[in-house]
């Protein structure tokens, strides 16, 4: 963890008790270009435990790579998500009101 000094303390509580409009930002150039941004870089949405049934040669392939089989198995099921679009949340919905 990163210790600041004197200094630095006392001029972020001298910011932090000003007004957002009384802060000088025209030093600080607002970014424009947002090319090189991750969406969703930091988003963990929330995780549910599930009890799943895989054939065997389906485990041990998500097992043979290594620690971490869950975690690339919602990989792959969430790149199969993404890639069914429009089509698959249709389905989706379809079999959510059918019940």
């Amino acid at each position: 963890m990163r210790k600041f000094t004197k200094e630095q303390k006392r001029d972020i509580a001298a910011i932090s008790a000003m007004r957002d409009e009384d802060i000088d930002l025209s030093e600080m150039p607002e970014v424009v270009d947002w090319s090189g941004a991750e969406m969703g870089k930091f988003y963990r949405p929330p995780k549910k435990s599930v009890t799943m049934r895989l054939d065997q040669d389906v485990l041990d392939w998500l097992k043979g790579y290594g620690k971490g089989y869950q975690t690339r198995a919602n990989l792959l099921l969430r790149h199969a998500m993404a890639s069914a679009g429009e089509r698959g949340r249709k389905r989706t919905r379809r079999s959510q009101t059918a019940s």
